[in-house]
């Protein structure tokens, strides 16, 4: 059984939320357990109460969709407040303050908002301007997290984004950006193109959030190179939400591929489209998956399928198969060998298995 067919019952509702009014109970108990372990239930909750389905949905299970609203709600505005902190901080820095992923989508109101959980805050500034960011935030109360010299030389001299940092009261974590990826990746990129074309936050004087196509490109980026499978269905919803939206726009395709060649990074924009198509059925016309620029070789589009499914699939047992664990260990080690050349990866894949080692002693 394939990975999109263990995860039906959550993917049903997710193209066609209006089928959450026709579940009976034993529907439910699943669908609940599956949308927790992806991180979507508040997503599932809020859209239930905009199309006015509470009332049909049984008793037993409204008091979970409410909780989740509230979490999700909660966590929105702990979000538009920590923002508020950062650009307050920063208020003196040259050059633009960009939030990305959640806290963009949350503060710009945007599609993927509705719902979404938040684990961190993610800002982009340009690379000049990363020692003053950072002296700024040391002031505002941002401290890097304990982390080794191995880990410090990590982030500083080969990542595209300094060691996360904590906020010693309120225990906030603020991911601090200067590019896409990392400086010694497989795929070069810059992101002095998405900083120029950055639109500010009229509420928020200082900060900005990338622009449309840079926002997808950003997601799909993220997704699909990074290695990070923990919410992977979620950053897929995100990405079919922006797609759904965005694409009302005049011509928005066209630039979306132009873009992605811009950037180089036609080739995590087409797993990105491919995966949205197949799970969520996203409207994408099929000439503009066909025209993505740098797209994988044919042969290789099975294997990548595969793999990225298993890395889709909600966490819960129920979406498991007896390859779960090595696929997402491939995609794991397939993160870092995109992210560094291999005289780097292998002394680092050797220390963090050493690290775990020592952990579990």
């Amino acid at each position: 059984m394939s990975f999109a067919r263990r995860c039906q019952p959550l993917l049903d509702v997710l193209r066609d939320p209006t089928r959450m009014a026709i579940l009976d109970l034993a529907a439910w108990d699943l669908l609940l357990r599956q949308a927790a372990s992806a991180g979507l239930l508040s997503r599932l909750a809020v859209k239930a109460e905009a199309l006015g389905l509470d009332g049909r949905l049984p008793g037993s299970v409204r008091p979970h969709l409410t909780a989740a609203r509230s979490i999700a709600a909660k966590q929105r505005q702990a979000v538009r407040w920590e923002a508020r902190r950062v650009a307050h901080a920063l208020a003196g820095i040259d050059g633009p303050v960009l939030l990305l992923k959640g806290a963009a989508y949350a503060i710009a109101d945007l599609p993927p908002a509705a719902g979404r959980l938040f684990s961190d805050i993610d800002i982009l500034v340009p690379r000049a301007q990363l020692d003053q960011t950072e002296a700024a935030l040391l002031l505002a109360g941002w401290h890097t997290q304990k982390q080794d010299a191995y880990d410090q030389r990590y982030y500083r001299q080969w990542m595209h984004e300094l060691p996360p940092m904590t906020h010693i009261r309120r225990g906030t974590v603020l991911d601090v950006h200067h590019n896409l990826l990392p400086e010694t990746a497989r795929i070069p990129t810059h992101a002095d193109p998405i900083l120029a074309a950055a639109q500010a936050l009229p509420d928020l004087p200082g900060l900005h959030i990338p622009a449309p196509t840079d926002l997808v490109l950003h997601s799909a980026c993220h997704l699909f190179h990074e290695g990070e499978w923990g919410h992977g269905l979620r950053d897929l919803v995100d990405l079919d939400a922006m797609l759904r939206a965005f694409s009302t726009a005049p011509c928005f395709w066209t630039d979306l591929l132009a873009r992605a060649r811009t950037l180089n990074l036609g080739r995590p924009l087409y797993y990105a489209m491919d995966c949205c198509l197949r799970w969520l059925q996203t409207p994408i016309p099929q000439a503009t998956l066909a025209g993505c620029p740098s797209p994988p070789p044919i042969w290789q589009r099975p294997m990548m399928r595969r793999l990225f499914d298993a890395g889709l699939a909600s966490s819960h047992a129920s979406c498991q198969g007896r390859w779960s664990g090595l696929a997402k260990q491939a995609l794991y080690v397939r993160g870092h060998y995109l992210r560094m050349p291999w005289r780097l990866l292998l002394p680092h894949l050797l220390h963090q298995a050493g690290r775990r080692d020592r952990e579990q002693d």
